[in-house]
């Protein structure tokens, strides 16, 4: 039996103030475009990848964010895919999806777990 350690990496992406109240921005992290969302209306931040699958371009991180029956998702802001900011899952019905990553804020910075 082999047993499998899953270790977190936090690392650093940007201030708190770089990201707009309800809205996102763009950050490299480890050599990855990594979309940052302050959802201030439900008190959230959530951290993704910025391609947009649909027609691998890096957007997402201009996209509009919202609720659809409590699910935040950001819509692709050229082809509105929509996609859950919580499991990555494509909201329009479409098999595509998106990485997602965990985000904490501390002392003002902003933190991605970069592990998964």
């Amino acid at each position: 039996m082999t047993t499998e350690t899953i270790t977190e990496t936090w690392v650093l992406a940007c201030s708190s103030t770089q990201i707009p109240e309800n809205g996102g921005a763009c950050t490299l992290v480890n050599g990855e475009q990594i979309a940052i969302f302050n959802f201030t209306r439900r008190g959230e931040w959530f951290a993704t990848q910025n391609l947009c699958p649909h027609k691998q371009q890096m957007v997402l991180s201009r996209g509009m964010i919202g609720s659809t029956n409590d699910e935040p998702k950001v819509a692709c802001p050229f082809h509105k895919k929509t996609f859950s900011l919580q499991t990555g899952a494509c909201l329009s019905g479409d098999e595509y999806e998106i990485k997602t990553y965990p985000v904490k804020i501390e002392d003002g910075m902003v933190f991605v777990d970069v592990s998964m």
